[in-house]
């Protein structure tokens, strides 16, 4: 047995779907195939509630459009008459409840998270009962009833072992092909609609193949696979063959979105191979993530970034020799939900530096002037404020730790080409090395970089 999830772009055509269809329907064990919403429905479905919250009219041609594209999917998948009156039949229910949703938030003018939640479900439930009526002997499941969530620190976060039960209990007699709604959950205590997070798809795909022991997981895409760097910024980037998961995980966690980051761990926890491929291009042999894969001679694997970074820097002398000062960084930020993707400190400890997103700046630094008032106060640490406008790049490959130079190489590519690093980090695993630049020099690290160590 094997799952397949498949992305907004692999559904979001009628001709994407019948690719899909195609790929599915070669698959000579039983499969259980995860989708993503339409292409672009998710920002849709969201903006559509933000125009009804606000009181602008419009949101009803916004709604409109959805309809059409649904419809229009619907009517050009080629399904004989009786079926495809089935069809409509419930994607106009699904469309006719969305629509008093709106209505009423029209009303009232207020958005709840809860109705939030109920909303963007809608994308996937839309998607993936389309692609169950055009597969031959498909049978829909409901994901809200087995993967479950509990609310912590204001996030709905994945209870594992719930879910593992209700999905081995699910998923007990498996049909030739089952189909799941990606996204979506609901929460163990009240039963609200809830969701894994954008690109949560990927996560319940990787959810319910490591609670099945699947042989693999297939996350099917618009892309041949990962590639040493962005192919929009570095034309001559290729597709790497093979990654580990920690090498996966790198790039995931700083910005390559082929994968959605906690779709990695269940995965690497079950020891289940990872295989991206291309709905586009199926021939291609994508990349595969495994445990152990073959040497290879070049000492890094990619290159990701992040551009919309924001160093947020605690620093004076009296954090020097004081215990406890980054667990006060880190306690606060944690309670107020905000996550860190880099941190560097200075061996004086009289600085600590964290990289957070744009969105998250204003609040990391509100709560760590709260947490610290006493001592800024008494001139013992520095106001706390963001330096915004930056990006964040890292380099990862698991031969980094046996190759000595790779940091030398690196900075001093920077250097000579008059790109200063604001700071930088490295784990004691080596297998990546992370550093912040300004945004605008974005491109031309990465593209020097890319030079310097795959075309060189």
């Amino acid at each position: 047995m094997k799952v397949m999830k498949f992305g907004g772009t692999s559904v979001g055509s009628a001709d994407s779907i019948l690719s899909v269809k195609n790929i599915i329907e070669a698959a000579q064990e039983p499969v259980i195939v995860v989708v993503s919403a339409l292409g672009g429905i998710t920002d849709s479905l969201i903006a559509t509630s933000k125009m009804a919250a606000s009181g602008n009219a419009a949101y009803v041609d916004a709604y409109n459009e959805m309809v059409r594209r649904h419809v229009e999917m619907g009517n050009g998948i080629g399904l004989e008459s009786g079926k495809q009156a089935n069809l409509m039949a419930a994607v106009n229910q699904l469309l006719d409840e969305l629509k008093n949703i709106f209505k009423g938030i029209y009303l009232i003018k207020d958005l709840s998270t809860k109705t939030s939640d109920t909303i963007v479900s809608y994308g996937e439930r839309l998607s993936s009962i389309i692609v169950a009526n055009l597969i031959e002997g498909a049978v829909w499941y409901d994901s809200r009833t087995f993967i479950k969530t509990e609310k912590k620190h204001s996030r709905h976060i994945l209870d594992s072992d719930l879910t593992t039960q209700l999905v081995k209990a699910t998923f007990n007699e498996l049909p030739k092909v089952a189909l799941v709604p990606g996204f979506i959950s609901s929460d163990k205590n009240s039963g609200e609609i809830t969701n894994l997070g954008r690109g949560g798809s990927d996560y319940t795909a990787s959810i319910i193949a490591a609670a099945l022991q699947a042989e693999v997981l297939e996350i099917w895409t618009d892309v041949d696979g990962f590639m040493t760097a962005d192919p929009r910024v570095i034309s001559s980037a290729y597709v790497i063959n093979e990654l580990s998961y920690v090498e996966a995980m790198e790039l995931c966690n700083f910005g390559a979105k082929v994968v959605y980051p906690p779709t990695i761990y269940p995965a690497c926890h079950n020891n289940i191979p990872i295989l991206i491929k291309n709905t586009f291009n199926p021939d291609a042999p994508g990349t595969i993530i495994e445990q152990e894969i073959k040497e290879e001679s070049k000492a890094i694997k990619g290159i990701s970034s992040i551009n919309d970074t924001s160093l947020i820097t605690v620093t004076g002398l009296g954090m020097v020799g004081v215990i406890g000062v980054n667990y006060r960084i880190f306690k606060a930020l944690a309670k107020n939900g905000i996550s860190v993707f880099m941190v560097s400190q200075a061996s004086s400890e009289n600085s600590t530096s964290i990289g957070v997103r744009n969105q998250d700046a204003e609040l990391a630094c509100e709560v760590l002037n709260e947490e610290f008032s006493k001592e800024i106060e008494m001139g013992e640490i520095s106001p706390v404020c963001a330096e915004k406008n930056l990006a964040t790049i890292a380099i990862v490959g698991e031969n980094m730790k046996k190759t000595p130079g790779i940091a030398g190489k690196l900075f001093g590519t920077l250097g000579r080409n008059g790109i200063s690093v604001i700071a930088c980090a490295q784990g004691a695993s080596e297998t990546n090395i992370s550093f912040v630049v300004e945004e605008k020099y974005l491109r031309k690290s990465l593209n020097v970089i890319h030079d310097s160590f795959f075309l060189s």
